[in-house]
C-alpha cells in the first residue's frame, strides 16, 4: 500500500509577522527608510509584491517596511546554517530554482489562497534591478490566483563610506521604498494557457518598468547601491 503524498505546510501570517517585526527593528535601527505609497497595498486579501532585485538588502528592507506581513520566495541556497530555521520560523518559502519546485509552488498558492501577501523578485536573481529580465513565476501566480500585483522599487544610497558590508547602504543613510498602484496581470478571461501567461509577462514587465522609472523621478535616485 503506497503512502499518501506529503502535503506541504502553508506558512502562517503569524510567522511572517514575526519576520516583519524583526525587519522593522533592523531597518529603522540601522538605516533611515523612507516609505512612499504603502497605502496602495490592499489592506486585505491576496496580494503579490513584485520587487526589483539588485542586492541582498532588498528582501529584508521590504519585509521590514511593508504594511502587511509578507512571505518571500527565497532561493534554497540562502537557507544555510542558523538562517535555515530562522527564515522558516519567519514564514519564508524555500525555493529550489533548478527544478519546478512543487512544494514551494503549493506553499505560495496556499499563502495567496489564505489571503496573504507573497513577495517575489520577478528577475529570479540579483541583477541590474531594472526588471529587464522577468521569469514566468510571477505571471503564473498572478494569473492563476487573480491576486493583484503591487510593484515595489527599492532605491538606496550611492555613498560608499560607512558600510556594514558590500552590498549594503551606509549606516543611518536613507533608503527609499516606493510602492506602486496594484494591477491585474490577466486578460480577464480566466484562462491560464501558455499564450495568456506570455502576454501577462509582457504586461507585467511594462507595468514594473514604468513604476521603477516613476520611482526614480520621484526620489531622484538610481536603482543600484554603488
Amino acid at each position: 500500500m503506497s503512502e499518501a503524498p506529503h502535503t506541504p505546510r502553508i506558512p502562517s501570517a503569524r510567522r511572517a509577522d514575526v519576520g516583519r517585526r524583526i525587519g522593522v527593528g533592523l531597518m529603522y535601527g540601522l538605516w533611515k527608510p523612507r516609505v512612499l505609497g504603502a497605502w496602495r497595498v490592499p489592506a486585505t486579501g491576496p496580494v503579490i509584491l513584485a520587487i526589483n532585485h539588485s542586492h541582498i538588502f532588498d528582501g529584508p528592507v521590504v519585509m521590514g517596511v511593508a504594511p502587511r506581513p509578507t512571505h518571500f520566495l527565497i532561493k534554497k541556497e540562502a537557507f544555510v546554517g542558523p538562517l535555515d530555521p530562522f527564515l522558516l520560523a519567519c514564514g519564508q518559502v524555500k525555493v529550489d530554482r533548478s527544478v519546478a519546485d512543487r512544494t514551494a509552488i503549493t506553499q505560495a498558492l496556499g499563502i495567496l489562497g489564505n489571503g496573504g501577501v507573497l513577495g517575489i523578485f520577478p528577475e529570479g536573481t540579483r541583477g541590474e534591478g531594472d526588471f529587464a529580465s522577468l521569469r514566468a513565476g510571477l505571471s503564473y501566480f498572478a494569473v492563476r490566483t487573480g491576486a493583484p500585483i503591487v510593484p515595489v522599487a527599492v532605491l538606496g544610497s550611492t555613498e560608499r563610506q560607512g558600510r556594514l558590508m558590500k552590498g549594503l547602504p551606509p549606516l543611518r543613510s536613507r533608503v527609499d521604498v516606493v510602492f506602486g498602484d496594484p494591477f491585474e496581470a490577466g486578460d480577464g478571461s480566466g484562462r491560464r494557457t501558455r499564450a495568456v501567461l506570455d502576454e501577462a509577462t509582457v504586461r507585467i514587465r511594462k507595468q514594473l518598468t514604468a513604476h521603477l522609472e516613476n520611482a526614480r523621478r520621484l526620489t531622484g535616485r538610481r536603482v543600484t547601491l554603488e
